[in-house]
């Protein structure tokens, strides 16, 4: 579903409207109907995580119209499209983006931060889990499972790597994300992975 917002942008002509990078609710549901079989249910669902991960955003569009009685009536309309974090999900970060922890003073925090090779940032101590983690997103993104698969899964090992950069994870997200994450162990050549990362996991799960 991401993807299908990042094409949107990509071919747009126009901000809003069917040939828009932003577009309405009902034309997404339509369109990925058409396209990959969603229903509406899926949809909802998928663009509600999209947007609270910061990759994707609801645009208002506030109007209003005078009744025949002289009553003013308003109305809004809300559009939907990538962000730069979305965009940068899928082609990586580009030469203005911001580093996901600018700001913030890693060395004042005493933690030791590295960097991923899918750029995600985390804390030293979770080296090996994250890598395996890295793997095991290239293996399912290369698999031949469903795109909506591979987005949910994407996602929860993103999230996943983020709880990494803390020195002591929230084990309840942790724990959610995995749920998701060790159904990988159904896609073929992912099961021996998916049992190493089960025991570096492990002591991070409620």
């Amino acid at each position: 579903m991401l993807n299908y917002f990042y094409e949107r942008n990509q071919n747009a002509t126009s901000a809003r409207g069917k040939k828009g990078s932003a577009v309405k609710i009902s034309d997404v549901k339509k369109e990925l109907k058409a396209s990959h079989g969603l229903a509406q249910q899926e949809v909802q669902s998928n663009l509600t995580y999209l947007i609270s991960q910061g990759w994707a955003e609801e645009d208002t569009v506030e109007k209003s119209f005078t009744a025949p009685g002289g009553t003013v009536i308003p109305s809004s309309t809300s559009y939907y499209r990538i962000t730069a974090a979305g965009i940068d999900k899928i082609e990586g970060p580009g030469e203005f983006t911001m580093p996901k922890f600018h700001g913030i003073k890693i060395e004042a925090t005493g933690q030791n931060i590295i960097i991923l090779g899918d750029g995600n940032q985390i804390n030293a101590q979770f080296n090996e889990l994250g890598n395996a983690l890295v793997e095991l997103r290239e293996m399912t993104t290369e698999s031949q499972v469903a795109e909506a698969v591979k987005l949910a899964l994407a996602a929860d090992i993103d999230t996943i790597q983020s709880q990494l950069a803390k020195p002591v994870p929230n084990r309840s997200i942790v724990t959610a994300a995995w749920e998701t994450v060790k159904g990988a162990a159904t896609i073929d050549g992912c099961i021996g992975l998916v049992t190493k990362i089960t025991g570096l996991i492990g002591p991070l799960l409620t």
